[in-house]
């Protein structure tokens, strides 16, 4: 399979060294000193006292590696926003794009009956911008597990982790999603389809919502935030208010928010990632997966007083460290209630 990954990343790069490794034939999207390590010396991937080394064609051109099987988006939300037009080269007749991506993605509605068909959501792609370019026909959604940092150009640290969560928009099990376990599997990524991607994103969601923020405003671990007498009940107060959102949407949640926090915290010492775009001065990813939630909350009428104070601060640190990038003023649609 041919399989572009757009923004080789923490995430992207460990993708792209086990995909190779498997046999896939991937290419790179990627820029500055990142793209000229990958370049000069391929992509060190670094797995316990191991490291895996990989040569794979990277540019900052999509035009120059041309129409791919498999896109596989590894950007963060507002980056993949800004990018949408720019992946046209990259996407043939058949093209499948995988968001391998945290939060709330910009297809959520799509393949869904009732009164939320093709429903937008203004806080991930307001002007409909994904939709339009890329079209939500293509996606295969993804929840990421794994934890991983870039601790230099072109050399990723893996902490833990290989799972991929994987479903198509619409619920079905096509061929296509057969041929993308296939290879995953083959790549030594270990894919789990669910029957919803969605019930999935959601169980993801939950520790992005409130250990993502939390770590960024008081720097402690993921081990601390979810151990810590004070920080452990505003998570959990966090994601009790975001469990009342989603199912009122129709998420089923296989695992209760105690069990969700007690599995973050046997991760250990492990820096979210949004602690680790504030320290190296990188631009904050707050609207995907904080703001979304809000978003939603105010439209199946569910209060989030917890949420809503979170965010105003995490904004806040964004903004006075000019870390925060917003999308243009968009007024969301309302959002029916799930029956």
């Amino acid at each position: 399979m041919k399989i572009c990954i757009y923004g080789a990343g923490a995430i992207g790069g460990y993708m792209a060294v086990m995909l190779k490794r498997g046999g896939a034939d991937v290419s790179l999207i990627a820029r500055g000193a990142h793209l000229a390590a990958i370049q000069k010396d391929g992509l060190q991937l670094k797995i316990g006292a191991e490291t895996l080394q990989a040569n794979v064609r990277a540019s900052n051109d999509p035009k120059e590696l041309g129409p791919q099987d498999c896109v596989i988006i590894g950007l963060k939300a507002y980056q993949a926003w800004e990018m949408a037009e720019a992946m046209q080269p990259l996407l043939g007749p058949e093209t499948m794009v995988v968001t391998a991506q945290n939060g709330v993605p910009w297809w959520y509605f799509y393949g869904l009956e009732g009164a939320n068909k093709n429903r937008r959501l203004a806080s991930v792609d307001p002007g409909d911008r994904q939709w339009n370019a890329i079209g939500p026909e293509r996606v295969i959604g993804c929840t990421v597990y794994p934890a991983t940092e870039l601790v230099g150009p072109g050399v990723i640290q893996h902490t833990y982790g290989d799972q991929f969560g994987l479903g198509e928009p619409n619920n079905q099990k096509t061929e296509r999603l057969a041929r993308l376990v296939d290879v995953f599997t083959t790549g030594n990524l270990k894919p789990r389809l669910f029957d919803d991607i969605r019930d999935d994103i959601w169980v993801k969601l939950w520790g992005n919502l409130s250990f993502n923020p939390i770590s960024a405003l008081t720097r402690a671990t993921l081990d601390i935030v979810a151990t810590d007498p004070g920080t452990r009940a505003l998570s959990r107060l966090m994601m009790l208010e975001a469990q009342t959102i989603g199912e009122r949407l129709g998420v089923k949640f296989r695992v209760d928010v105690d069990r969700r926090i007690n599995g973050a915290a046997k991760v250990g010492a492990h820096k979210t990632s949004m602690l680790q775009d504030l320290e190296r001065g990188r631009p904050l990813e707050i609207d995907a997966l904080v703001t979304a939630v809000q978003e939603l909350g105010r439209a199946v009428d569910v209060a989030t007083p917890h949420i809503d104070s979170v965010l105003g601060l995490v904004q806040q640190l964004g903004r006075s460290q000019k870390l925060y990038p917003t999308f243009p003023d968009a007024m969301p649609e309302p959002i029916a209630k799930a029956s």
